[in-house]
């Protein structure tokens, strides 16, 4: 079984595990991973350098959370893909002009609506036993999924040999009780469930993207038949434009793109329009409800996704679309961080490889 972008819930006998796409791993000597540095990794050129004055306007900060945010310019464009049947088919679609963070939501930012607002996180919520039949209430713990590099697999199908649901895993301790965010502020926060980032997207007087808009700014505009948003090659002179695993996932993650895990926001170049990190390093939440037949009957103006949630791999479960994908796509198991590909996750299940970025209406 091929695990689903985004995350799930599994209940196996008395266990109680949260499922996703996430890591945090060891660092070697070599890669970036303590101290995060708001600057491009070293060495690694700006392909998209030539191309951002050429459609790429002022950025400004507005709203709380102290971010940029560019402005996207509408027009229409060619949405899907035809390599993911969710994704199909490819049609024409467009959107109007809107404002977009340069990145995505850090865990300063973070951190500072928490202590605005007091808010609590799904992930440091209790669980209600009712929801969980057949489960024992003292594992009914807050807690969230997190990425555990194994020494081996057995097969990539049971998604259980490389996850654990970890008691007290939460954005302000990523790997555990024991774990912090210290050093770590310039990376995007993560272990958000989808009302979190709504909750922090009206905080910060914006919105969550619609799926149309998210895939519009990461096109550019301009890479609507590229395999990547970036182009047609994964790496250029030898160097990776994005944050996604390399190596053998999911036991050996060889860091050739400069981390192990996740990166701080910015350590890449950015795309045409000036947004960074739209590929890689964490799974977005967009504001559309998740159904792999939405294409067939979508909007072409401005679409803003179906009304329901219905994913046939999991009836039961709502979903919401994340994309871009994360740190720990790899052709081997998670393709979806090409372009015009879909992920989606389930609305409670909060992992540490998923977080978002805003937008705001002109």
């Amino acid at each position: 079984m091929k695990i689903s972008v985004g995350c799930y819930l599994l209940m196996l006998g008395q266990s109680l595990i949260f499922v996703s796409c996430t890591t945090n791993s060891k660092p070697t000597s070599s890669l970036k991973f303590e101290q995060d540095s708001p600057h491009c990794v070293t060495g690694i050129p700006s392909r998209f350098s030539g191309k951002v004055d050429s459609i790429a306007t002022v950025t400004t900060s507005m709203g709380k959370g102290n971010v940029k945010m560019v402005k996207i310019l509408g027009g229409k464009f060619e949405m899907g893909s035809n390599d993911f049947n969710d994704a199909k088919p490819i049609h024409t679609v467009s959107v109007n002009s809107f404002w977009m963070d340069e990145h995505e939501v850090t865990n300063a930012q973070f951190a500072q609506f928490v202590k605005e607002t007091g808010y609590r996180t799904v992930a440091e919520r209790p669980l209600d036993p009712s929801d969980f039949p057949g489960v024992d209430p003292e594992m009914l713990k807050p807690g969230s999924a997190v990425f555990a590099m194994p020494d081996r697999v057995d097969g990539l199908e049971n998604p259980l040999q490389w996850w654990n649901y970890v008691v007290g895993a939460s954005w302000k301790s990523p790997e555990g009780p024991n774990s912090s965010i210290r050093q770590k502020e310039n990376r995007p926060v993560v272990h958000i469930a989808y009302q979190d980032a709504e909750a922090y997207a009206q905080w910060a007087g914006k919105r969550l993207p619609t799926e149309a808009e998210w895939e519009y700014a990461a096109k550019t505009n301009q890479h609507n038949k590229e395999i990547y948003y970036w182009g047609e090659e994964k790496t250029e002179n030898g160097k990776w434009p994005a944050n996604i695993f390399q190596g053998n996932f999911p036991v050996k993650d060889t860091g050739e793109d400069g981390f192990i895990g996740l990166a701080p926001v910015k350590s890449y170049p950015a795309n045409a329009w000036g947004l960074y990190d739209m590929e890689g390093n964490v799974w977005e939440w967009c504001a559309d409800y998740y159904r792999p037949d939405y294409y067939q009957s979508s909007s072409v103006d401005n679409p803003k996704g179906p009304i329901d949630s219905y994913d046939p791999q999991e009836p039961g479960a709502v979903k919401r679309v994340q994309r871009g994908g994360s740190f720990l796509c790899n052709d081997m198991y998670c393709e979806r961080y090409k372009a015009g590909s879909r992920g989606k996750g389930e609305v409670n299940s909060p992992t540490s490889n998923v977080g978002f970025r805003c937008v705001k209406d002109i």
